[in-house]
């Protein structure tokens, strides 16, 4: 039994565990709201080695690098805008993220349309480089145009038909770039050389990827090209006849057929995320379009190392790459 001395002290002990239990738990709280949540919605699956994996290889280059001082999740396989908005809404609605990504120009609408609603929220998406005039959204985009042109050159340095196929998916954004440039890259080197191009008007259809890659070949292709998910199906066509070479876009595409695979643009969008990422922390919401090019890093050429690719080819391209950069080579897209 507690003496009478030892019951006037209780009050004062209960006191000082009150004291102490919240500022645990404000601990606590402070440093889940220190953390970055990021929310992204994609059009086609996380691991599609093109548009979608290129934002989920960026995030997770982010994660490893911020630790525990970033979070992010995402929803893939969103290619119906209306699915999109319902996500987006209930992030927004939420307020745990402190970005929400629409990675896809497709959900421009969507935004346009939440961003007013959630004026505290900030928004991005691409590709594109309208803000809406709204101070909580951020723009991207690729100019994959440069990348592509690299990719030509030694497309043309690497045919020996004189003809070369480009499957693309629907001529707009960043992929009718990627095709013009690659178009630009050949006739830099030899205007004579054919480059057939198909746009399959559609960026997941992978039937008609492998239809169009087929009619190529057909037509006497040696090399190709494409852009978007459904490639996965073009290449699929060039490693069955063996002897057709294939270039990729996005994402670095080797694993398809490392013994065919020359090189590819890369998309490295954290170099953009982490721009926006330091913007929003410092307070700013939007208001800002931001661009990959390959002097900011934001586009590499990955070469293929299990292919034997000549070291005056390589030279070539690394000079064409560096051209770009310091502005000695143009060119004008169609």
């Amino acid at each position: 039994m507690l003496s009478r001395k030892k019951w006037l002290l209780l009050p004062l002990i209960l006191l000082m565990v009150a004291l102490v239990i919240p500022t645990q738990g404000h601990t606590r709280s402070a440093k889940a709201q220190d953390t970055f949540k990021v929310a992204v919605v994609m059009p086609s699956a996380s691991n599609d080695l093109a548009f979608s994996q290129s934002m989920i290889d960026a995030l997770t280059a982010i994660d490893e690098e911020m630790g525990d001082g970033f979070e992010f999740v995402f929803q893939e396989n969103t290619f119906v805008v209306d699915d999109a908005a319902i996500a987006l809404r209930e992030w927004a609605a939420s307020g745990e993220y402190s970005l929400i990504i629409a990675h896809g120009s497709q959900y421009g609408a969507i935004l346009e349309e939440l961003a007013p609603e959630f004026p505290d929220v900030s928004f991005a998406w691409g590709t594109d480089v309208d803000t809406f005039g709204y101070d909580n959204v951020y723009a991207y985009e690729a100019g994959s145009d440069q990348g592509g042109f690299v990719n030509g050159v030694l497309a043309a340095l690497l045919t020996n038909s004189n003809v070369i196929g480009v499957v693309g998916p629907i001529e707009v954004g960043d992929a009718k770039l990627y095709v013009d440039g690659f178009k630009a890259g050949v006739a830099w080197v030899n205007p004579e050389i054919a480059v057939n191009v198909n746009y399959i008007q559609s960026f997941s259809d992978v039937a008609l990827a492998s239809e169009a890659a087929q009619a190529h070949i057909a037509n006497g292709a040696d090399v190709m090209t494409g852009s978007a998910q459904m490639v996965v199906g073009a290449v699929g066509v060039a490693k069955e006849m063996g002897n057709v070479l294939w270039f990729g876009q996005q994402s670095n595409q080797t694993e398809l057929a490392p013994e065919i695979v020359v090189a590819n643009q890369v998309y490295h969008w954290e170099v953009v995320l982490k721009e926006i990422i330091a913007q929003v922390q410092a307070g700013t919401l939007g208001g800002t379009s931001y661009k990959l090019t390959l002097e900011n890093g934001g586009l590499v050429i990955e070469y293929n190392e299990a292919y034997a690719l000549s070291a005056f080819d390589k030279f070539v391209a690394d000079a064409v790459i560096q051209g770009i950069i310091d502005g000695t080579i143009t060119y004008t897209l169609e």
